[in-house]
């Protein structure tokens, strides 16, 4: 991929783009991935970080570094909370939390990292009903 593709946050007060080819794009399956985005998984794009620039709002954007972390990060967005991308703490990757990105990156996650970390309450998406919108409310 040399095409260039923007993100940005909920509220759209941060906005980035980065261009160039992604080193991976992976589901991580670690406790910190799932306390950051709340889920079951973390799906985040790794690239190059001067392949990458914030466009408006880097003043609102916020960092967390756990103390026990080598690598580890988190960004967002001071406004909305939004997950925003983060560069490691040795400076070599960015991270780019797929679910900001504002178009397709016409990639497609190749791995699973820190599987024997998985939420025990994890179910295969593909094997849960479908809906389209909100189902319809069901009175038990």
């Amino acid at each position: 991929m040399s095409k260039s593709i923007n993100g940005s946050c909920l509220c759209q007060t941060v906005t980035y783009r980065y261009h160039g080819p992604a080193h991976l794009f992976q589901y991580c399956h670690c406790s910190r991935c799932r306390k950051f985005t709340g889920s079951a998984h973390a799906t985040n794009i790794i690239i190059d970080p001067k392949n990458f620039e914030w466009l408006s709002g880097e003043d609102m954007v916020g960092r967390f570094e756990p103390l026990q972390a080598k690598h580890f990060a988190t960004s967002f967005c001071k406004q909305c909370g939004s997950s925003l991308p983060w560069q490691s703490q040795s400076g070599t990757a960015m991270v780019i939390p797929a679910g900001t990105l504002d178009q397709d990156p016409e990639i497609k996650p190749t791995q699973n990292i820190y599987w024997d970390s998985r939420a025990p309450w994890r179910e295969e998406v593909s094997a849960l009903p479908q809906h389209n919108e909100l189902p319809p409310r069901s009175n038990k």
